[in-house]
């Protein structure tokens, strides 16, 4: 079975990913970026249409590549074995592409953070994390945000 990390590069993601190496047996572990093309985009916030430039959607995706490898990093560096990678585009919601991909590679576990880089459209639309949680039918790991020091 596989564990499926969802990482954006937030902070909240990064103490996913470092939860499931310090809590979990070993199993092979996926870390997935999702990314949203430029259709998406359109569809999603079309009063936005005017400031998206056609010539990021490879500049998204290169970026989101390149989380996910970091995620990937991040995982080997805090003990988990057996690290795959993979930048996902979304073609719907981010929560569902996650889903979708736990159900493909039949995840045992979904790690995510409880916040990521969504910031005001998590609040105005409910968070990926709660999402995933209600949605997916497969058990799955909600990683709070670490306390700061005192």
């Amino acid at each position: 079975m596989t564990i499926l990390v969802a990482y954006d590069g937030s902070a909240d993601s990064r103490a996913a990913i470092e939860f499931a190496a310090k809590h979990l047996a070993a199993e092979a572990t996926l870390v997935v970026t999702v990314w949203e093309p430029l259709l998406v985009q359109l569809k999603k916030y079309p009063l936005a249409a005017a400031a998206i430039d056609a010539g990021t959607e490879d500049e998204a995706h290169a970026l989101a590549d390149q989380h996910a490898k970091e995620g990937a990093e991040l995982a080997v560096a805090s003990g988990l074995t057996d690290v795959t990678y993979r930048a996902v585009a979304d073609n719907e919601s981010i929560w569902k592409t996650i889903v979708d991909v736990a159900d493909e590679v039949d995840a045992s576990l979904i790690v995510t953070g409880s916040r990521g880089l969504a910031g005001v459209r998590s609040v105005l639309l409910g968070s990926v994390s709660n999402h995933v949680l209600h949605h997916a039918h497969r058990p799955t790991l909600i990683v709070p945000p670490a306390k700061a020091p005192r």
